[in-house]
């Protein structure tokens, strides 16, 4: 990928520039029918992933390339808007800037458009795909066949999350409801964060990365109203697992069976698996839990925190994102969120001590989505809205967490 205006001048002089299935080369849009038309280009790279090199521009006479710069002020965040308000649903992209050699403000935009977990993406009601050089308007039968890959991406991913919770190292311990988060990159290698797992210091290198998670300003404002316990840095026992390693409470030995010992808060576990693989994987114990008060049928009651999802699913999202950055993996994540014995419990309403009229009326909860590393950076509001959302609606919730599922911008 060009870094400098040398790179891209000895490309169109090496005749390497074509535009292609994965590559395009645009002025930069100067109206609002150009907006549509970029929408359009970057819908179209969604589907298999694909670069927008703006500032190169085409001779269609001659079928040659020229460096034509272009004003960069504002220029980023022009693309940025188009991508997130003109498809259907938006889009998140990654932008770098290579300025001109003039220094007059001129430059070129790499615009990078990741292969997206929820493609196709529409325009003006259209889907549009990618062919060999140019865009296309996808007939029915492949839109469907895209939805239909999506699918069985997420059986796949549901899959790995029903056995995280067939594994549950406390099913048969108290009456708490359990939290899972399964995380597994899509692209990476089979030994991708081999260099955090299997280096000497791997249980120093993780819990930087959790204290990097905690000390982040901009996930602390978006749950500034919210805290709760245990959080990840209550996962400070390293262990060396199967294929990887985790940090845990002191309450879980390494095989992950549960050591009981009639102490207070016995029940509360935490637990961040890291894999070879890429995959992560958080066990939290303590998604309800009982108030000492007597429901109306004389039995303590659990309540459930919702809160403690949002946070520890917005954390996670945030430890896979400095994961990724770590080991340069910059491809798409299937995640996965779910929890069990929730069946009749209602969430718990804060200081009140009364728990609101709605209670949960499944005895398990399952969801699943995709996310590029540009949705981690820039959207991991999003993101904790399509796995948490159906949950927090049932329990009424939602709108409590504005801040912490939607994004700025």
């Amino acid at each position: 990928m060009p870094k400098t205006e040398v790179d891209l001048q000895d490309a169109v002089d090496g005749g390497l520039f074509e535009e292609s299935h994965h590559l395009d080369l645009k002025k930069a849009p100067n109206s609002k029918g150009d907006n549509k038309e970029l929408a359009r280009d970057l819908s179209s790279f969604a589907v298999d992933g694909g670069t927008l090199i703006i500032g190169v521009q085409e001779n269609k006479e001659s079928r040659t390339f020229g460096l034509a710069p272009q004003p960069l002020n504002g220029l980023p965040e022009k693309i940025e808007q188009v991508a997130r308000t003109i498809p259907d649903p938006p889009l998140n992209i990654l932008t770098e800037e290579i300025r001109a050699a003039a220094d007059d403000g001129t430059g070129y935009l790499i615009v990078h458009i990741p292969a997206s977990p929820v493609a196709p993406h529409m325009v003006d009601n259209r889907y549009f795909g990618r062919g060999d050089k140019t865009k296309y308007q996808m007939g029915d039968a492949e839109v469907v066949a895209l939805h239909a890959r999506r699918r069985n991406t997420e059986a796949d991913t549901l899959a790995l999350l029903r056995t995280e919770m067939d594994e549950d190292p406390l099913r048969d311990v108290g009456a708490q409801s359990h939290l899972f988060l399964v995380a597994q990159p899509t692209a990476g290698r089979r030994d991708m964060c081999l260099p955090i797992t299997g280096a000497q210091d791997w249980n120093m290198r993780l819990h930087t990365l959790i204290s990097r998670v905690q000390k982040n300003q901009t996930l602390r404002a978006a749950l500034a109203n919210h805290g709760f316990s245990p959080d990840l840095s209550h996962a400070h026992q390293g262990h060396r697992r199967a294929r990887g390693v985790a940090l845990s409470s002191s309450s879980l030995r390494s095989d992950r069976t549960h050591v009981a010992d009639g102490s207070w808060g016995e029940e509360d576990v935490i637990e961040v698996q890291l894999f070879e693989d890429g995959g992560l994987r958080l066990f939290m114990t303590r998604l309800s839990d009982n108030l000492n008060r007597q429901a109306s049928e004389n039995e303590e009651e659990q309540v459930l925190f919702d809160a403690g999802a949002v946070i520890h699913t917005r954390h996670m999202l945030e430890l896979i994102r400095l994961v990724s950055e770590d080991v340069g993996y910059h491809g798409n994540w299937v995640l996965a969120v779910g929890a069990n014995r929730l069946r009749g419990r209602r969430r718990y309403s804060g200081q009140s001590y009364f728990p609101s009229n709605y209670r949960y009326s499944a005895d398990t909860y399952e969801e699943c989505t995709g996310a590029t590393l540009a949705e981690l950076r820039d959207a991991p509001g999003t993101v904790t809205r399509r796995l948490l959302g159906p949950l927090l609606r049932s329990l009424g919730s939602e709108e409590l967490f504005t801040e912490a599922l939607t994004d700025d911008g």
